[in-house]
């Protein structure tokens, strides 16, 4: 068995039983490096050396938590849930439950697509905007891992399709300039309008997955604890915090802070400022009495510190998986076993690069490592320009969205699990890898074999 597929394999079984997604990816790195033959040192350096890819992000997110628990402390988880329940009669049988579910669900979709292509501030708004929502997701009953399907494909889907924002960023500086340079030799060479079409299948499969999660996999209520975000992790969390009462000004000051926490991160490229912006106005108006700053960020950082350690220790993960350099011998293996059906090539170098991304973790990261194997292997089988272009997109996709070690499914997570009722591995990664990641393959598939 090849290295990489070992490793994979077992950091995917440790999680689906429930243990910690950072435990096993340090056992299934260590595995993966010592079945491909290296030392125990080289295992530990490698990964030591992938530890500061995912340091900057961890502390993004521990920061946006900080800021996160602040606007708690402001009132607004108690206003939003208020206005709804009052303004749409949600306390009888009767209220209109469904259509302000789906409007719930619409805004966050529009949300997470606007933060890819309109303002790219990618993944930062979850801990902002959604943690301020649980109480009325749980005033609708609404199954969080509907929210988690449409979050994961918000913050996928548009930046493989639409060639804006960060899908500029991955359709053209990092999928077409890879395809032409590793096919140049033979001759390959795409204009950048063809990428979206050759990637409009793959991604409607997606969309056909979205449509099953929201009116079909997670239509029936579910019941969750109204709990503060500060102390979800307490005895006393299902303690309901005070109603907090803003003065005018005070208001004006939480709108200036929530919007220049995205400007700050656009401006300067950088979460951790943006979150500490926003977090020192609130700090200064008052929403909170400033000798309890101190304990207001701790429990912010305390919130996200799951989701910072899986983050380090999957960067950690992915560093040994290309040290071993068993990526490269696992596509070498796999044409070598394909013979000459083109349709059996299409597949397995689909599940292929399924099991390269999960253990990556990252699209952008994935396709420069095999486009160069993937490019002559697509051509030499006789696939299109197009059908090339799809078969390399989607491979680079698969395992995105239903990778425990991605952000695409650790920001839902860090969001809806704001007060300890969101489980990682079962209500994210499994209901984002079952309707994205196996339409994916199916679609992806199809575009190889029809374009």
């Amino acid at each position: 068995m090849n290295a990489v597929v070992l490793a994979i394999l077992l950091m995917v079984t440790l999680s689906l039983a429930r243990v910690s997604v950072v435990f096993a990816l340090i056992v299934a790195a260590l595995a993966g490096g010592l079945y491909a033959g290296m030392p125990l040192d080289e295992i530990l350096e490698a990964f030591n050396d992938g530890l500061g890819n995912g340091a900057t992000v961890a502390l993004s997110y521990a920061v946006l938590g900080a800021f996160a628990v602040a606007l708690s402390r402001a009132g607004i988880t108690q206003g939003l849930a208020r206005r709804a329940v009052d303004r749409f009669h949600l306390h009888g049988a009767g209220g209109k439950r469904r259509q302000l579910t789906l409007g719930l669900l619409g805004c966050l979709l529009l949300a997470a697509i606007s933060s890819q292509n309109l303002i790219p501030v990618h993944i930062a708004f979850i801990p902002i905007l959604v943690p301020p929502l649980l109480t009325l997701m749980n005033r609708l009953r609404l199954d969080r891992r509907a929210v988690a399907c449409v979050i994961t494909f918000g913050i996928t889907a548009p930046y493989m399709l639409l060639p804006v924002g960060f899908g500029a960023i991955f359709l053209n500086d990092i999928l077409l300039a890879n395809l032409n340079a590793s096919g140049a030799e033979q001759g390959l060479d795409i204009a950048a309008s063809q990428v979206p079409l050759a990637m409009a299948m793959p991604i409607g499969g997606m969309a056909l997955g979205l449509l099953v999660a929201v009116f079909f996999s997670y239509r029936r209520q579910r019941e969750y604890a109204d709990r503060d975000i500060e102390r979800a992790n307490s005895t006393d969390a299902s303690v309901t915090p005070p109603v907090v009462s803003l003065s005018t000004w005070q208001k004006g000051v939480l709108a200036v802070a929530l919007v220049g926490t995205v400007v700050v991160q656009l401006v300067t490229d950088s979460m951790v400022l943006g979150g500490l912006f926003g977090f020192a106005l609130l700090s200064l108006s008052g929403v909170f009495r400033w000798r309890e700053q101190d304990d207001v960020f701790t429990e912010g950082m305390r919130m996200m510190t799951l989701v910072g350690f899986i983050m380090i220790a999957a960067a950690g993960f992915a560093s040994v998986m290309q040290a071993t350099g068993a990526v490269d011998s696992l596509v070498t293996s796999s044409a070598a076993a394909i013979g000459d059906h083109k349709g059996l090539a299409a597949l397995v170098m689909l599940l292929v690069g399924l099991f390269i991304t999960m253990g990556i973790g990252s699209s952008f990261s994935t396709i420069p490592i095999i486009a160069s194997l993937y490019v002559p292997l697509a051509l030499g089988f006789g696939f299109s320009p197009l059908a090339t272009t799809a078969l390399v997109g989607t491979a680079a996709a698969l395992g995105d969205a239903g990778s425990p070690a991605s952000d695409s499914t650790l920001g839902p997570t860090a969001g809806l699990n704001a007060d300890g009722q969101h489980d990682h591995i079962w209500d994210s990664v499994v209901p984002t890898f079952l309707h994205y990641n196996v339409p994916l393959l199916i679609f992806g598939w199809i575009a190889a074999m029809v374009l």
